[in-house]
């Protein structure tokens, strides 16, 4: 699939585009837009380990988010490297309440519908992401604008396969739920937020 294809895919599947005062308040702040992108990249990748545990009877799963981890990380390192070369130091920053705010609404109880609901999530951070990437990459110097689209295609096959594995293990339609957490993201992502985060919402200044 095209990266075009791909990106018309994501904004379908989202219920909003990021807002155009995320954006500009991402290129006063780059050193926190990019601590933070390592963040996330750390995190996507512990949440595939995580789910490899978890479940070490799905096959299928474990293939996928195996990928996925190394990816992860990869990025990861890219974005440090990158940081270096800027004289940015990697450092703790707290999270944002986008993650979190999800993973509330999940099912709880560890069986089927808590999988489905954990990948459900997993594809709206991926795709998120993916949105946000190509947004902010015309804005970009050079290097970081090559850097983002480079992720374009990854973050779309990863949003793809935490989608495609809720289907495939749910035993019902995943419908209902996707719209549940599409209203949700679409909320996270829309509403005033103090803190500026890779995920974070709306500017309060905005």
């Amino acid at each position: 699939m095209s990266i075009d294809a791909v990106m018309a895919e994501i904004h379908e599947f989202l219920g909003c585009e990021t807002p155009d005062s995320w954006i500009a308040q991402a290129l006063n702040e780059q050193e926190i837009l990019l601590i933070d992108h390592a963040n996330c990249e750390k995190k996507a990748a512990n949440t595939a380990m995580n789910l490899m545990y978890k479940h070490v009877e799905r096959e299928d799963l474990l293939k996928k988010m195996s990928q996925l981890a190394r990816e992860e990380l990869l990025h990861f390192e890219q974005v440090v490297n990158i940081m270096t070369e800027r004289g940015i130091r990697y450092r703790h920053i707290s999270s944002s309440r986008y993650a979190s705010g999800l993973r509330d609404a999940v099912r709880k109880g560890g069986g089927v519908p808590e999988l489905v609901d954990v990948l459900i999530v997993g594809a709206f951070i991926e795709a998120r992401s993916c949105e946000r990437f190509a947004k902010l990459a015309p804005f970009l110097d050079e290097k970081l604008e090559k850097f983002y689209r480079s992720l374009l295609r990854s973050e779309g096959r990863h949003y793809q396969d935490y989608l495609g594995l809720a289907a495939q293990y749910s035993d019902e339609p995943i419908d209902e739920r996707v719209q549940m957490f599409r209203e949700l993201e679409q909320q996270l992502i829309e509403s005033p937020d103090e803190t500026f985060r890779f995920h974070s919402g709306t500017p309060v200044a905005a």
